[in-house]
């Protein structure tokens, strides 16, 4: 393997600092999590601790989706994104926190009421609108083995113990060759890339199907595993670019990142809004058209009251909009712009998952709560408050190392890649 006689500029080899941005992230954490923890007074400890998976799903899906971005472009031995990689890297940070930040679901559910997230957990709870419950039902009976509260905890300490442990081979390797320009680190990077990826893939699509697709349990979907996914590629493509964007105008990517950067993050930013749209559309249509009420009522409980018009967002705004403009060869290629339709990205996102999960927070009569109600602000302070931990422990990493990896392989190629 060649590199290019190309030098990174003298700002790329120094190790950037933001501490006062990195206390100010944990402070908006913190108060988020204050604020949510106020909703248990207000709204109760299902509809709260309910909201609290919003947040989790949301992060957790960030963090998932840059670790599959830093497989795949190692599995690929890829060129242009070596610059991006080491944000991506820093990210991988969150994993240990939202670990923490999961506990107290866990804990509530094993020494307080069983079903305050999952309804399967508690033999008592009444499965609304039959009247029986779920120790009575004869779907749960034949899912028991699955969903359970041994099976979930321990599924759960899984999930985090392989993110955890994926990252830390990652970010080790990598920082590790800032120091050293040994190339058995690049080879570490590719065999735990030949082996992570199978291992993320299956990860987060039980951890889709245990934390949300479960919460309305008689439901069947053969797809949810790959619209979590979509969500992870999505959310972490456009929170790239945020950091990306940032770090541009701060100055830091000066002589960097340019214009076909930009624009390969457009492409695949583009091609995920369509795989998004197709596996939406799919699960819908496949569900639709076989008419089988064991599928239907979940669609059903998200067309009643003001839902449906959430359900109209996500056409609209999750994939047509996105799809139109992510088609322009000009907005790709300008930041600013870019910078835009990633955040209404992840705006959208945090819609879908509220789409997903709020739901099942229903009133007397079975029916779901609306979509514009407390829930929503605790939903809201929750991926806030998780979020600005998971910020802070990006900008802790942040200062640990050098702004690119400036003695991988291919950064020379990745400096002067284009179209």
């Amino acid at each position: 393997m060649s590199t290019p006689a190309v030098h990174a500029p003298a700002a790329a080899a120094s190790v950037p600092t933001v501490p006062a941005l990195a206390t100010k992230s944990l402070a908006v954490g913190l108060a988020g999590i204050a604020l949510t923890a106020l909703g248990l007074l207000i709204s109760g400890s299902h509809a709260v601790a309910t909201a609290w998976l919003v947040g989790l799903s949301f992060w957790t899906a960030m963090a998932i989706g840059m670790l599959l971005l830093v497989l795949i472009h190692h599995v690929f031995d890829a060129m242009w994104s070596t610059v991006l990689r080491r944000q991506l890297e820093h990210g991988l940070a969150a994993f240990p926190w939202l670990a923490l930040l999961f506990l107290p679901l866990l804990l509530a559910t094993w020494f307080g009421a069983r079903d305050i997230v999952w309804p399967w957990l508690n033999p008592a709870h009444v499965v609304l609108p039959e009247g029986k419950t779920v120790g009575a039902d004869l779907i749960y009976a034949k899912k028991s083995g699955f969903l359970n509260l041994k099976a979930l905890t321990i599924a759960t300490v899984a999930f985090f113990a392989v993110w955890i442990w994926l990252s830390a081979r990652l970010r080790k390797a990598s920082f590790s060759q800032d120091a050293d320009g040994d190339i058995k680190w690049t080879r570490m990077n590719r065999v735990t890339a030949g082996f992570g990826l199978p291992l993320a893939a299956l990860s987060l699509t039980f951890a889709a199907i245990y934390w949300i697709k479960s919460l309305e349990y008689h439901w069947f979907s053969t797809m949810y595993g790959v619209w979590y996914f979509t969500n992870c590629m999505r959310g972490a493509y456009a929170l790239g670019v945020v950091i990306m964007f940032w770090l541009w105008t701060r100055g830091d990517y000066k002589g960097i990142l340019h214009q076909d950067h930009w624009h390969s993050i457009g492409k695949m930013m583009l091609a995920f809004t369509v795989f998004w749209g197709y596996i939406a559309f799919s699960q819908y249509f496949l569900i639709w058209n076989a008419n089988m009420p064991e599928e239907t009522f979940w669609y059903n409980l998200r067309e009643y009251g003001d839902w449906w018009g959430v359900g109209m967002v996500l056409v609209f705004g999750h994939f047509l909009l996105p799809f139109l403009l992510l088609l322009s060869y000009r907005y790709k290629v300008k930041p600013a712009i870019l910078q835009r339709i990633a955040l209404w990205i992840l705006a959208v996102i945090f819609i879908d998952l509220c789409w997903n999960i709020l739901p099942a927070i229903k009133d007397a009569h079975g029916n779901p709560q609306p979509f514009l109600s407390l829930n929503l602000l605790w939903a809201a302070t929750s991926t806030a408050g998780v979020g600005g931990v998971c910020v802070w422990a990006y900008l802790r990493s942040f200062s640990t190392a050098k702004l690119i990896p400036i003695r991988d392989p291919r950064i020379g190629e990745s400096l002067v890649h284009h179209e």
